[in-house]
């Protein structure tokens, strides 16, 4: 690695674990659910692949006098204890390896766990489960070991109690021995509205695909007709255009693997 890619990687780590010890780069103190927040049944859970690690998130690293060491070999890895999650305050900031945080994705937040990582959460209070994709790096506080997005938070019913015991197993995906057609290789889309009455659908996705310069397309099923942009085979390039999505209005949008 070069010694301008060495400090832009510390450079985005430290960003986002400072987020953890002050508020100063939050347009909010405290951390809250969305106040008009959008269903979540219609979002899956986070879809285990091979993934090469992030550039960024994944060095040693210091917070508070407390040394975190990242484990490089995690398959097998099985944790118990406290899971919490984050929200509001957070969405829409860099996470630790360079991603924007989108608390409506199934994603979460790991003090040692590569990233990214894809963990099964089990809340041992309700025997709820759910994938998450770990991008993040926390939860900072004594007795929690997993910060959950507020996507998933809503699906495991720890919004109503905070916190919950959980137990967290790392889900491995080894690297495909060969490599993969065009065809597979695209593993994102947007779905951005879905509608019965197609031409307006399709009307849709033609501004859509002209506005952001990204392909779409129209899926129709059970009388069901959805937008999608996409495919992408670059998971940060499906959140950038996730994100411009939802700027120009469509909030419920959210990502979806192939």
């Amino acid at each position: 690695m070069t010694h301008k890619l060495l400090i832009a990687a510390a450079i985005v780590l430290l960003t986002a674990l400072a987020g953890c010890s002050s508020s100063s780069r939050y347009s909010i103190d405290n951390d809250v659910a969305p106040d008009a927040p959008i269903n979540v049944d219609h979002i899956e859970d986070a879809t285990p692949q091979y993934e090469s690690y992030s550039l960024g998130g994944n060095s040693d690293y210091t917070l508070r006098g407390q040394r975190y060491k990242i484990i490089k070999q995690p398959k097998g890895f099985k944790q118990q204890g406290t899971a919490s999650w984050y929200g509001k305050k957070f969405h829409g900031h860099l996470t630790s390896n360079g991603e924007i945080y989108d608390m409506y994705s199934m994603t979460a937040a790991h003090k040692e766990l590569p990233i990214p990582s894809y963990v099964k959460v089990t809340n041992q209070d309700n025997g709820k489960t759910a994938i998450v994709r770990v991008n993040d790096r926390g939860p900072f506080h004594q007795g929690r070991i997993i910060d959950l997005s507020y996507a998933a938070a809503i699906k495991l019913d720890v919004i109503r109690t905070g916190t919950a015991n959980v137990s967290i197993e790392v889900i491995s995906v080894d690297k495909p021995s060969q490599p993969r057609s065009n065809k597979s290789h695209h593993q994102y889309v947007v779905q951005v509205a879905s509608s019965q009455h197609k031409d307006r659908v399709e009307t849709l996705a033609q501004d859509l695909s002209q506005k952001l310069a990204v392909k779409s397309y129209v899926g129709s099923s059970d009388s069901l007709h959805r937008v999608f942009l996409g495919p992408f085979s670059d998971y940060m390039l499906t959140q950038k255009a996730l994100e411009q999505v939802k700027a120009l209005g469509y909030t419920s949008a959210f990502v979806k693997s192939r």
